[in-house]
């Protein structure tokens, strides 16, 4: 199984501290951290527990404006600045970006295209690999 914490951020300033988990070669963690905390008198709000996965399952990193607001036409990016090329998924304009985001996630990221009109930003990552491992960040620019 794989291991997947998430964390929600309220403020860009605020610091985080993680317990190192015990690791096997099958764990793999995956931090959610939301850039930007606000958008008018809305907040980025993620879940606090872990999620688990398998390598080769499907998960659902959640990211939600509250109060909800509709983002349809906004720019919203998924992104690991650990990567050369940072970008996991990028909406704007009412579509998908797929020349900018990251070789390796292609057709792997998808957003709740339905649900983006009630705020819920969060991303479904398909095919779990081990390489998927780092910090994940959901954000409104």
């Amino acid at each position: 199984m794989l291991h997947f914490q998430s964390y929600r951020r309220l403020h860009q300033t605020d610091r985080l501290t993680l317990q190192s988990p015990f690791w096997t070669l099958s764990v793999l963690v995956l931090h959610l951290l939301l850039t930007n905390s606000c958008k008018g008198q809305s907040q980025l709000i993620g879940p606090l527990q872990s999620i688990l996965a398998g390598v080769g399952d499907d998960i659902i990193l959640p990211c939600y404006l509250q109060p909800a607001l509709d983002v349809t036409t906004e720019t919203l990016e998924w992104k690991r600045s650990d990567l050369k090329h940072i970008f996991i998924h990028v909406w704007r304009a009412g579509q998908d970006l797929i020349k900018e985001i990251n070789p390796s996630y292609k057709g792997r990221t998808s957003l709740f295209i339905n649900e983006l009109k009630h705020g819920n930003i969060s991303l479904k990552l398909s095919k779990v690999q081990r390489s998927d491992q780092g910090t994940y960040e959901c954000d409104l620019p």
